[in-house]
């Protein structure tokens, strides 16, 4: 019983405490939203049919970085730039394209 009552006590402060700062707290302003195109994670997709084949470009930031080809007959497949402004690399599958690793060994 004695060692209940320090407990019950300081619990009865502690939630004394905690409300005496409930009352005093102010609501938070809202958050304005970023503008339109600031941080866009999602790419611009363009898409372009020649001769029955669909090509979809896709950007981000402007910047070109794969296409999507669809021949009218055969398999689709991808073109994908490795570097900024590079040249573009043939792709058949992305999920085995992202897992193979590439190291230069030697360079002359």
């Amino acid at each position: 019983m004695k060692k209940t009552i320090p407990l019950i006590l300081a619990l009865t402060l502690s939630l004394a405490s905690t409300l005496s700062l409930a009352q005093k707290l102010e609501p938070i302003a809202e958050i304005p939203p970023p503008p339109a195109g600031a941080n866009d994670p999602e790419p611009e997709i363009t898409i372009r049919n020649r001769g029955g084949d669909r090509y979809e470009e896709y950007r981000l930031h402007g910047q070109l970085y794969m296409i999507k080809v669809t021949p009218r007959v055969g398999p689709v497949y991808y073109l994908v730039s490795r570097e900024r402004g590079g040249a573009f690399q043939r792709v058949n599958d992305l999920d085995r394209a992202q897992m193979i690793p590439q190291w230069v060994l030697f360079s002359w």
